[in-house]
């Protein structure tokens, strides 16, 4: 199944991502979800987890934040840099920065989101 991130369901959740809806995010990104295979099912079930974690952040749980984006990145790990038409690459070093940058702050960290393009 090839992603369509132009006009479709994950088209929707990737502009609810960008505008910090993350919760409306992750449920476009599940309907779709439930209709794939692998290998696109592992790589979309990351992203729903980023979406997921960042969602966590907004409400203060700045622990299930970080938990998710380590399960997210452990599920990218086997992807190529770019994978249906995600830089998979700059979003890994991100997801990086973010769990550390949560492991170490008291408060949320000031930093950009990682970027899904």
């Amino acid at each position: 199944m090839a992603l369509n991130w132009s006009d479709s369901a994950l088209a929707q959740g990737l502009a609810c991502y960008r505008s910090g809806e993350y919760f409306e995010a992750h449920e476009h990104w599940e309907g779709v979800w439930l209709n794939c295979a692998e290998p696109e099912k592992t790589f979309l079930q990351a992203l729903i987890q980023i979406a997921a974690a960042f969602h966590h952040r907004q409400r203060g749980n700045l622990v299930g934040a970080a938990s998710l984006l380590r399960a997210s990145l452990r599920r990218l790990q086997g992807y190529p840099a770019e994978y249906g038409g995600v830089a998979v690459e700059p979003l890994r070093a991100s997801m990086r920065a973010w769990i550390a940058a949560l492991e170490q702050a008291s408060g949320p960290p000031q930093m950009p989101l990682p970027e899904i393009r």
